[in-house]
């Protein structure tokens, strides 16, 4: 085993482990994920990101992460900006808008500074894809909701209930609708601008808060004619700004990233 430096970072208190793969490459991500992210007997997360060069002129950077349980997620918008804020504040670039590559294609991101440091990041989501169905868990009715996907895939379900986010969220996240598994949102409207909402992340459990969630429940309270174009999404851990442009049907992300602490581990 090799010890290998990494740096915890959480977006609204989703919270993964970050190394610079172009220096420190890690040869089994999964089993890493997994050893790294447990909250008792490891350095505790929601998953392990790594940070590699870009193999096509297009992109700046690149992005792989892994959950929780190991499973390699296709985007994280929380991870994006950390991600930005990791590339410039460790002076590995000095662009204010970087270009990275994800598994659900590249995504810009655009830094806002105070002071010399990153304050937050707008993140260029893409265009959602849609599509609409009912879900029943057993005999009871677990909510119509709204899928989308934002590079990865949400279902959101509006209710006053949002605290089902533990029992009904695990059981959906492996119904089978959802032959890749599935993200599960529920929302509660509280504003015209304002929506309360919890997640459950496939491979991760209850997060403190998903960036493509906040996203994906946006884009389904704007369909669903609950909210505009412009929402506000408080999430367990904080608050995400969402816009779904009318004018290239883009979402745009805007929200803050922290760093935690540095250390060092041991991979397996």
């Amino acid at each position: 085993m090799k010890r290998i430096p990494f740096t915890k970072m959480h977006g609204c208190g989703n919270d993964y482990i970050y190394v610079n793969a172009m220096q420190h490459p890690i040869d089994k991500p999964q089993a890493t994920a997994i050893a790294w992210s447990d909250r008792h007997k490891g350095i505790g997360s929601d998953g392990l990101v790594l940070i590699d060069r870009s193999p096509v002129p297009e992109a700046d950077y690149a992005m792989r992460i892994f959950n929780a349980d190991g499973s390699e997620a296709r985007m994280c918008g929380n991870a994006s900006r950390c991600i930005g804020k990791y590339l410039y504040e460790k002076a590995l670039t000095g662009k204010t808008e970087i270009r990275l590559l994800t598994l659900s294609g590249i995504k810009t991101l655009q830094l806002h500074l105070a002071d010399g440091k990153v304050e937050s990041v707008t993140v260029d989501m893409g265009e959602p894809v849609l599509k609409d169905e009912s879900l029943f868990v057993g005999s009871r009715c677990a909510g119509k909701g709204t899928f989308v996907s934002m590079g990865n895939p949400h279902y959101v379900i509006f209710t006053d209930n949002v605290d089902q986010v533990g029992e009904t969220g695990r059981i959906l996240e492996h119904y089978p609708a959802f032959p890749q598994r599935c993200n599960i949102e529920f929302a509660r409207i509280e504003s015209p601008v304002t929506i309360r909402t919890r997640v459950w992340e496939r491979g991760s459990g209850i997060t403190q808060a998903c960036g493509t969630g906040a996203c994906a429940t946006a884009v389904a309270a704007c369909l669903t004619e609950r909210a505009g174009r412009t929402s506000n999404i408080v999430m367990d851990g904080g608050t995400l700004h969402i816009e779904w442009r009318e004018s290239d049907n883009h979402v745009y992300m805007t929200g803050p990233a922290a760093f935690v602490f540095d250390g060092e581990a041991y991979a397996p």
